[in-house]
C-alpha cells in the first residue's frame, strides 16, 4: 500500500475556511476537448479563517487558462497553478473578484465526475468532490455562493441548456451556437452545482403550492423514451404534496428539472432545482419494469425531491456531517412511501435491507460510525452507515421523544438553520429544546460504530402475575473502537397470550408500550400478567440492534400466529425458519420439522387478507441472512443446501396449496403499479417461488407458462428468474426468448444480465466472464457493471466465494480494469469481500490473497487503496 496515496482526513482538524465566495458566475462553452469554463468569484475573507493567509483552490485534472483579480492579469510571481489547484499567495484582505479559465474535453471523463460526456448529453456530477474537476474552487460543503451559469453550445447538437435555479435569459449565436442564462437566488455548496446540454425530449407538467404559486415539472430524457415518465411525474407529484403536509416544506424555486442519464455513478444526485438520475430511476412501463422498479423509482424521486430541503436549503458544515442530509432524508423517504403503501411492509423490507448491507458492514473491518471520525477518501463512505442506518437513528429519536415534539423539532431546524452549514450537534439541539431532554447519551449512536446487542431474559411469576424482563446491552469492539459506552436503546414491547396482546402495568401505572434502556442492563416488572406470556421485543424494530433471544419454538408459533404487531409476526417466521436451516447446515440429515411447515400452510389459508405481507412471510431467509447469523467460518455451499433443504419441504408439503392461492390471485384486472396489485404480483411469485421447491414437474411447467404469456415485466421477470434458480432445461431457451425480446432496451438487458449472474451453479464465473464479451454489456457503463459483475460478486454467495478462490481472482481482476477509469466504480466492487474474514478458512485465505494483490498493484487509486487498505488491518 502506498503511504503517499491515502492521506487521512480527521473531523479533529476542522477549521473555518480562510475566504468566503459569495457569488458564482460561470460561463461554460461547450466544444468538444476544448470547453471552456471561466469562473468569476467574488470572494472575500473569512472573520472565522486566518488572517492574511494564502488562497487555496481545489483542482483536480484542470488545465489552466488564465487569472484575473479584480479585471487585472496578476504578477505570475503572486499566483501558483497547476492541474491539481490554484493559489493566490497574498490575495487581497478586502473583497475582491476572482476571475479563473479553465479548459475541459469532457468526453474523456470516464470518472463520471465534474464535467462530462453521456450518450445523450454533457452534464455534471459534484457531489462529493467533482466541481474542482470543472473550476478550481473552495470545493467544500461550508462555502455557499449565490450562481449564476451561463452556457454555450452548438444548437443542432444541445438545443436544451439547463442549469440550477430559474432561466432568466436565452438566445441564439453567430455560427449555429446558442445561449441560456440559469440563476439560483439560494446560495448552494459546489457539490450541489449542475449543468446539462444535449438533445433531450421532455415531459412537462405542473404542481400549485400550498401558498398557491404554480411550479413548472420537467422531466428530460432521452428522445423516444417519453412515454415511460409518467410514474416518475406522478412520484414527484405525490412527494410535493407529502412534504407539504408531513413536515411544512414548501418548494422554493419556479421550475422543478429531473435529467435521466445512462451513464450515472449512483442513483441520483439533488442538485438544486436539476435533478440528474441514473436512468433506471426515471423510466418505467409494465412492459419494462418490475413492481420493484416502480418502487424505488417512487422512493429516489422522493428522497431526491426531499433534499431540496434537507441537504440544499440545510446543508452540511463539512463531509463528517454526510449522515445529516443523507440518514435524516433516507428517514423521510421512507415515511413517504410507508404512507403511500403499506408502513408494515415497507418497514419490513427496510429492515431486511439494513441487516444485509448495514449490520454487515458494522461487522467487518470497514466498519465506521455514522458520522466518522476520519475518512481516507470520502467517496467510500456513501455507505448504507450513513444512509440507512442514520435514518434508524432519526427513527429512534422521534419515538424517544414523540411525534409532536419531532416535528416541533424539525420546524425550528428549518427555522434556525434556513442557509446554513450545520452539524449533527445544531440538528440534535433542536430535538433537546422541543423535547425537553438531554440528547447527550443518545449522541453515542453518532459517535460509535458496531450494532449493539441485546440479550433478553424473562421470567413470570404465576402468583403475584408479574413478569420479570432483564435487558441487558453489549456493543462489540469495532476498527478503532475496542470499548463502547452503553447506548440509548428505545425498545418497544408487548406481552403476548392465548388470545393475543396482554394489558400490562409498569411501576403501577398502564404501560405505553416503550422502554429507553440507557444502562448496561435492566430489570422491569410488569404487573397484572395473568397467564405465561411470550416476550414481543423491539416491535416494528424500534432500534438497530441485534436481539438475542432464546424463545422455543412453540413461542415463536404463537408470535407468528397472534402478535398485534406485523413486524414481529414476520420476524417470528423469519427466526423459525432461520433456525431450520442452521439446524440443516450442521446436521443435514435431519428432517426438516414438520411444526414449521404445517404452519405456514395454515398462514397461506388467511394470507390473501394482505398479500404484500404475505409475500414477506413466504419468503424464506437469505443466504446472507444465514451467514450473519453464523459469524465466522462461514461455508456457503452448506447454507444454500441447507435453505433449499427447508424450500423443498415446504413445497413438497405445499405445492398444491400453493399453487391453487397463486391461481385465486389470478387475473384481478389490468396491470397497475399501485401497492395493492404489486402487492398480489409478489404474493403469486413467492407462491410458484416455493411450489417449484417440490422439483414437480408440473409446477416447472407453470413457470414456464407464466414466463411466455406474462403482460408485465414482473410476472416475466419472476418466471425467468425461477427457471434459471431452478437449473432445469427451460431455462436457456428462456433466456434466449428473453434477449431477443428486449435487445435494444439496455435497462431490461440489466435484467438479463443480472439473473445469468446469479445462477447457483459451478459454470456461472465462466458465463459471466463470456457475457463480458457480448454486445449488450459495456465496462464503461456502471449499470452494465452493477447488473453482470456486481451481482455475481454481491448476489451469489455459492459462486464467487469459490472454494478455489476464483471468484476473488476474478473480482480483483475486473477491479484492477475499471480502477484507471472510474475509481468510484471499482471501489464498489471491491466492498464485496467486506465480510472475507468471517468465511471458512480456505475461502478466508484464497479472499485475503486477492486483497493482497490488489494492495499490491502499482498506480491504485485513492478509492480502492482506502478500501482495500482497511479490508487488510
Amino acid at each position: 500500500m502506498r503511504s503517499d496515496i491515502v492521506r487521512p482526513v480527521r473531523l479533529a482538524d476542522y477549521r473555518p475556511p480562510d475566504y468566503l465566495v459569495d457569488t458564482v458566475h460561470l460561463d461554460i462553452a461547450l466544444d468538444g476537448a476544448a470547453t471552456r469554463v471561466v469562473a468569476t468569484l467574488a470572494v472575500r475573507p473569512n472573520p472565522k479563517g486566518r488572517s492574511g493567509a494564502a488562497l487555496e483552490l481545489d483542482g483536480d485534472a484542470l488545465t489552466f487558462v488564465r487569472a484575473e483579480i479584480d479585471g487585472a492579469a496578476p504578477a505570475p510571481e503572486t499566483y501558483a497553478a497547476a492541474s491539481d489547484g490554484f493559489t493566490l499567495h497574498r490575495p487581497p484582505q478586502r473583497p475582491f473578484v476572482l476571475t479563473i479559465e479553465t479548459r475541459l474535453d469532457p468526453a474523456s471523463n470516464t470518472q463520471l465526475m465534474g464535467l462530462y460526456r453521456t450518450a445523450s448529453c454533457t452534464c455534471t456530477q459534484c457531489e462529493a468532490e467533482g466541481f474542482r474537476r470543472i473550476t478550481y474552487f473552495l470545493d467544500r460543503p461550508d462555502v455557499l455562493a449565490v450562481y449564476t451559469t451561463r452556457i454555450e453550445a452548438d444548437k443542432a447538437e444541445a438545443p436544451v441548456l439547463l442549469a440550477n435555479g430559474n432561466r432568466i435569459e436565452a438566445g441564439d449565436l453567430p455560427g449555429g451556437r446558442h445561449y441560456a442564462v440559469w440563476h439560483d437566488p439560494f446560495p448552494k455548496p459546489s457539490y450541489l452545482f449542475a449543468m446539462v446540454a444535449g438533445d433531450l425530449a421532455h415531459v412537462a407538467d405542473e404542481f400549485v403550492t400550498a401558498s398557491g404559486r404554480r411550479v413548472r415539472l420537467e422531466i428530460h430524457v432521452e428522445p423516444g423514451k417519453e412515454g415511460r415518465c409518467a410514474y416518475a411525474m406522478d412520484a414527484l407529484k405525490r412527494s410535493m404534496r407529502w412534504d407539504e403536509e408531513a413536515f411544512g416544506r414548501e418548494y422554493d424555486l419556479d421550475v422543478f428539472m429531473i435529467v435521466a442519464v445512462s451513464d450515472f455513478n449512483m442513483g441520483a444526485m439533488e442538485n438544486k432545482g436539476l435533478n440528474v438520475f441514473n436512468d433506471k430511476y426515471v423510466l418505467a412501463s409494465p412492459e419494462t419494469a418490475t413492481d420493484l422498479d416502480y418502487a424505488n423509482i417512487e422512493a429516489i424521486i422522493a428522497h431526491e425531491y426531499f433534499h431540496n430541503w434537507t441537504g440544499n436549503r440545510i446543508t452540511c458544515r463539512d463531509w463528517f456531517q454526510l449522515c445529516l442530509k443523507e440518514g435524516l432524508t433516507v428517514f423521510r423517504d421512507q415515511e413517504f412511501s410507508s404512507d403511500q403503501r403499506s408502513r408494515a411492509v415497507k418497514r419490513i423490507i427496510d429492515v431486511r435491507n439494513l441487516r444485509s448491507q448495514q449490520f454487515a458492514e458494522d461487522a467487518g473491518p470497514l466498519a465506521h460510525p455514522v458520522r466518522p471520525e476520519l475518512y481516507n477518501e470520502i467517496n467510500n463512505f456513501y455507505t448504507a452507515t450513513v444512509y440507512e442506518k442514520g435514518a434508524e437513528v432519526v427513527r429512534m429519536l422521534k419515538a424517544l421523544i414523540g411525534d409532536a415534539a419531532f416535528r416541533a423539532g424539525m420546524d425550528l431546524y428549518f427555522r434556525r438553520h434556513d442557509g446554513e452549514a450545520v452539524t449533527i450537534e445544531d440538528f440534535i439541539a433542536c430535538f433537546a429544546e422541543t423535547g425537553g431532554r438531554d440528547l447527550g447519551q443518545f449522541m453515542l449512536w453518532y459517535r460509535q460504530s458496531g450494532t449493539p446487542e441485546v440479550k433478553a431474559t424473562g421470567q413470570w411469576d404465576a402468583k403475584t402475575r408479574t413478569y420479570r424482563l432483564e435487558l441487558a446491552q453489549t456493543i462489540p469492539p469495532t476498527p478503532g473502537q475496542p470499548s463502547k459506552e452503553p447506548m440509548v436503546i428505545p425498545v418497544r414491547l408487548g406481552l403476548v397470550g392465548a388470545s393475543g396482546d396482554l394489558p400490562l402495568r409498569l411501576a403501577g401505572r398502564p404501560f405505553d408500550g416503550i422502554v429507553a434502556l440507557t444502562e448496561p442492563s435492566r430489570t422491569y416488572v410488569f404487573e397484572g400478567v395473568r397467564e405465561r406470556p411470550v416476550p414481543s421485543l423491539l416491535r416494528g424494530f424500534s432500534a438497530p440492534v441485534k436481539l438475542v433471544h432464546e424463545l422455543e419454538e412453540a413461542d415463536l408459533l404463537t408470535l407468528f400466529e397472534r402478535d398485534s404487531d406485523p413486524f414481529n409476526r414476520w420476524q417470528a417466521a423469519q427466526s423459525y425458519a432461520t433456525g431450520l436451516i442452521l439446524r440443516a447446515v450442521r446436521k443435514p440429515d435431519l428432517p426438516i420439522d414438520a411444526r414449521f411447515v404445517a404452519a405456514i400452510g395454515t398462514f397461506l389459508d388467511d394470507a390473501r387478507r394482505d398479500p404484500a405481507f404475505a409475500a414477506l412471510t413466504l419468503t424464506l431467509p437469505s443466504e446472507t441472512d444465514i451467514a450473519r447469523e453464523i459469524g465466522v467460518n462461514v461455508d456457503p455451499d452448506a447454507i444454500f443446501a441447507g435453505r433449499q433443504a427447508l424450500r423443498g419441504a415446504i413445497g413438497r408439503a405445499l405445492h398444491g396449496q400453493l399453487m391453487r392461492l397463486r391461481e385465486e390471485l389470478a387475473g384481478a384486472g389490468p396491470y397497475s403499479p399501485d401497492a395493492a396489485g404489486a402487492g398480489r404480483r409478489a404474493l403469486r411469485n413467492a407462491a410458484l417461488y416455493l411450489a417449484c421447491g417440490s422439483g414437480r414437474a408440473e409446477v416447472l411447467a407453470a413457470v414456464a407458462r407464466q414466463f411466455a404469456a406474462a403482460d408485465n415485466m414482473t410476472d416475466r421477470h419472476a418466471a425467468l428468474s425461477i427457471l434459471t434458480l431452478s437449473d432445469v432445461p427451460e431455462a436457456e431457451p428462456a433466456l434466449q426468448s428473453f434477449y431477443e425480446r428486449y435487445r435494444d432496451d439496455p435497462l431490461v438487458i440489466d435484467k438479463w444480465l443480472m439473473v445469468q449472474a446469479q445462477i447457483p451453479t459451478t459454470g456461472t464465473l465462466d458465463r459471466v466472464k463470456r457475457l463480458m464479451g457480448h454486445p449488450a454489456f459495456s465496462i464503461g457503463n456502471p449499470n452494465r457493471v452493477r447488473a453482470l459483475i456486481g451481482a455475481f460478486c454481491s448476489g451469489n454467495p455459492t459462486q464467487f466465494n469459490r472454494a478455489d478462490g476464483e471468484g476473488f481472482r476474478f473480482l480483483a481482476a475486473v477491479v484492477l480494469d475499471i480502477d484507471g477509469k472510474n475509481p468510484q466504480l471499482a471501489a464498489r466492487l471491491v466492498s464485496a469481500l467486506r465480510s472475507w474474514r468471517s468465511l471458512e478458512p480456505v475461502r478466508r485465505e484464497h479472499a485475503g490473497a486477492a486483497l493482497r494483490g490488489l494492495a499490491e498493484a502499482p498506480s491504485l487509486s485513492r478509492d480502492v487503496s482506502d478500501i482495500v487498505g482497511r479490508a487488510l488491518a
